[in-house]
This record gives C-alpha cells, structure tokens and sequence, in this order.
C-alpha cells in the first residue's frame, strides 16, 4: 500500500498531516489484518466443528497373532 500523496504535496504538508496520513495507513492495515484473522479463525472454527461432528473411532491394536506374515 503506498502514499497518496507525492513528493511536492509531501514537502508542502505539515508534519501533523503526515502523521495523520500515517496513522489513517496504519489504522486501515491493523483493521485489514483483524479482518484476515478473523477470516481465518472462522475457518478454522468451521473445521473443528466438522471435526467435532465425527465420531472417535478407536485405533485398532496389534496383536502377536497379527504381527506375524
């Protein structure tokens, strides 16, 4: 994401509009990164709900009996 505003405009604006612009550019990334987290974390809550949704079926044991060929 890059500035809005070029060098002339830059070196014309006043340092309390740079930090304004800076910290709209900040806010707006942390708020974009929140919501891909978001996203990300209801994905993940739909995967364990299907996962819940299975049952637990028991790994089954050797035995002796089916160790040998």
């Amino acid at each position: 994401m890059g500035l809005d505003i070029n060098d002339s405009e830059a070196e014309s604006a006043g340092p309390i509009e740079l930090v304004t612009d800076l910290s709209e550019i900040a806010a707006q990334c942390a708020a974009s990164n929140l919501l891909d987290f978001a996203a990300q974390l209801a994905g993940l809550a739909e995967d364990l709900k299907a996962l819940a949704a299975r049952p637990i079926e028991p790994v089954p044991k050797l035995t002796e009996a089916d160790d040998q060929p």
